[in-house]
């Protein structure tokens, strides 16, 4: 994959988690710029972070857990921390930060 599959693929996915935030009523804000996707847990204001990383082709998530690089395996973004899916980790730690469950579907 070349970067502007990589950018596409990113943008694609950045809009599907504003679309998923929106649909399921979590209490999540959001904001993207620059290539970065901020997400606001409304209960505490924490944050969660999600980069595009183009050089490594790579997303990266930060939230209060940890850090998580996320690639591309099989046609799906994979966490190579924890080998969860890039929605179950993503629903996982908005979760844990919410401290509720926060479904937003497979992205």
């Amino acid at each position: 994959m070349n970067e502007t599959e990589f950018n596409a693929q990113v943008d694609d996915l950045m809009l599907a988690i504003e679309d998923a935030i929106d649909d399921s009523g979590a209490n999540i804000d959001y904001e993207s710029s620059g290539g970065v996707m901020t997400l606001t847990c409304e209960n505490d204001g924490s944050k969660i972070i999600i980069s595009r990383q183009p050089a490594l082709r790579e997303i990266w998530v930060a939230a209060r857990s940890g850090g998580y690089h996320c690639a591309q395996v099989d046609d799906r973004w994979a966490c190579s921390v924890t080998g969860e899916t890039f929605s179950t980790l993503l629903n996982r730690v908005c979760s844990e930060q919410l401290q509720e469950a926060v479904e937003l579907g497979n992205l």
